[in-house]
């Protein structure tokens, strides 16, 4: 038994595992009726409580697994919490470990346009079938747990718990050979730490859900370091100091194993290329040369070095086929995240929400773009730092025009443009309602000066939730 086998007995695994195609799914025709009934149960679904407003408690998740026969404990799990990154993070893994011959599920949030999104399996969203039947599956369960919490005084279980318990179960039915697990929000008390046998993958800890998480790094690493198991392996990206004591004193205290980046693994040079970049990354077992990764930024050459220590971890420690990592990073990818939706002019789409996404974002434009003048396209939840955001943001933009989001936690437009113009001033802020004329103004002021298609740019940012409406915008899947 080698031993990979050895540290996951449950894995059935080929001996040319690193040299097989990417594990792909089948292609699965979705019916119309099968397509009706996932918006049917998204909507019971989102009745609930809503996955921004958490309940710190696992027992709801636990009692529903335990009365399935636990079927999150039928495959290894590596489980990611942090501030940013934590999507793409998820994505490079997921890539990384199909490549190397494993079938894989992938658990994420928020989803950009299609619900299917949150529940992968081998790279593809869940089928609307495969989706339905997870409901199915769980939700007698569910119902008697329900039953049970309010009896007691409780409630039922929210949003994201019942998708949390769904995406259990539909890993379980596919099968996988392992699940790659994103947090929701902070780590001790989310619904997904009822995973046992897991790596812990931490991404850059930084001030965001502050009424939730605390309001300073420690406070907020403290929750997230509790994803970290007895005896588990952990890796994790950068962290400030604070954070960085916190997880190395949670990781000694749980017997556990942790590797830092740019003390155990780093990224030893990166290049912007058309398209992404090229990497080369050190790690514990070997050096990685000339690795194309199709993202931009610095951020995200951060995020594939902490990809690969993690998958190389999981893997048994060994240094991994340069064919296997090749493959992996090639073919990831994280729509919405600094993503081209269009050409000639450029309009770029990115999630960034808080300011360290904001810094992210700004750094990258200026070193991949360097457009002559950036116009932006800007809509926020009401709980989310704008003036941080968009004071980062101010010196990389001409100007802006805020819009409305199609959400219940948007942030009233009146508001985001005074704001903008506090930051901006009023003769660089415009204000459009509907996204489709927001984007129709930017593109229009970038044109503005008689310079060539290419000379300018736009980039549309602030939510998760903006960038999934434009990737709809402009037809993309």
């Amino acid at each position: 038994m080698s031993e990979l086998e050895d540290l996951y007995p449950q894995l059935e695994l080929d001996d040319q595992a690193a040299e097989n195609d990417d594990i792909e799914s089948l292609p699965v025709i979705d019916t119309p009726e099968e397509l009706a009934r996932v918006q049917s149960i998204y909507q019971e679904i989102i009745a609930r409580v809503p996955e921004h407003t958490p309940q710190p408690s696992l027992a709801r998740v636990q009692r529903v697994m335990a009365l399935m026969g636990d079927p999150q404990d039928s495959y290894p799990a590596i489980h990611i919490t942090g501030t940013n990154g934590k999507t793409s993070t998820s994505r490079m893994i997921d890539s990384l470990l199909r490549s190397a011959g494993l079938s894989v599920g992938r658990f994420t949030s928020p989803h950009l346009s299609d619900v299917r999104e949150r529940i992968s399996i081998n790279g593809a969203p869940i089928s609307a079938a495969a989706f339905c039947q997870a409901y199915d599956d769980v939700q007698p369960f569910v119902e008697l747990v329900d039953q049970e919490s309010q009896a007691q005084g409780g409630s039922r279980l929210s949003f994201f718990e019942y998708f949390t318990v769904m995406a259990f179960a539909a890993f379980a039915a596919a099968p996988v050979d392992v699940a790659v697990i994103e947090v929701g929000m902070g780590g001790t008390w989310d619904a997904t730490n009822i995973i046992r046998d897991s790596l812990a993958v931490f991404t850059p800890i930084a001030v965001d859900h502050e009424r939730w998480l605390g309001s300073t790094i420690s406070e907020i690493a403290t929750t997230k370091a509790g994803i970290i198991k007895p005896g588990a392996r952990v890796v994790a990206s950068v962290q400030e100091p604070a954070a960085e004591e916190i997880l190395r004193d949670f990781a000694k205290s749980q017997d556990a194993l942790i590797r830092f980046e740019n003390q155990d693994f780093e990224v030893l040079q990166r290049q912007a290329a058309v398209g992404g970049q090229v990497l080369d990354i050190q790690t514990p077992a070997g050096r990685y040369e000339q690795i194309v990764v199709p993202l931009f930024g610095a951020h995200q050459a951060q995020n594939a070095a902490t990809a690969l220590a993690a998958v190389e971890l999981f893997l048994g420690g060994k240094a991994l086929s340069a064919e296997v990592v090749e493959q992996g990073f090639y073919q990831s990818d994280s729509p919405g995240r600094l993503e081209v939706v269009k050409s000639s002019p450029t309009v770029l789409v990115d999630s960034a929400h808080n300011p360290a996404g904001a810094t992210a974002l700004q750094a990258a434009l200026a070193e991949n773009f360097q457009f002559e003048r950036t116009f932006a396209v800007f809509g926020a939840m009401a709980d989310k730092a704008v003036e941080d955001v968009l004071g980062i943001m101010e010196p990389e933009l001409e100007a802006i025009v805020v819009t409305s989001l199609n959400n219940p936690r948007a942030m009233p437009l009146s508001d985001l443009q005074e704001i903008a113009e506090d930051i901006f001033g009023p003769d660089r802020v415009y204000a459009e309602p509907v996204l489709a004329e927001a984007v129709d103004k930017a593109v229009a002021l970038s044109q503005t000066d008689g310079s060539s298609l290419d000379a300018n740019g736009v980039v549309v940012f602030g939510s998760v939730a903006l960038a999934g409406a434009v990737r709809q915008l402009f037809g993309l899947k």
